[in-house]
């Protein structure tokens, strides 16, 4: 076996990776359409107590960690450009 023939096959083998069967991902959006109707339905027929509760939590459970993401997101991109702007002003452009 040759030099070419060998990073061939070490290329192949690199570009293997995992991908996740179609049924994982139809079972996600199931559980969100259900969830979603759920929603829907409590707001409909006016439902209150422990079922409107449970569903609100739910959707805060889904909800406030990517929004708590994207503050943080936010609060380093300011960050970022006042050193960015520090530099700049301290040692010349």
């Amino acid at each position: 076996m040759d030099h070419a023939a060998t990073a061939t096959a070490g290329h192949a083998q690199g570009q293997q990776h995992q991908q996740h069967p179609i049924g994982l991902y139809l079972t996600v959006w199931g559980f969100l359409f259900v969830l979603s109707t759920f929603s829907y339905l409590v707001d409909y027929f006016h439902f209150q107590g422990l079922l409107r509760w449970s569903l609100i939590l739910l959707i805060f459970a889904i909800l406030l960690p990517p929004g708590a993401i994207l503050v943080l997101v936010g609060l380093m991109a300011a960050e970022g450009d006042y050193t960015f702007f520090t530099r700049g002003l301290f040692f010349g452009h």
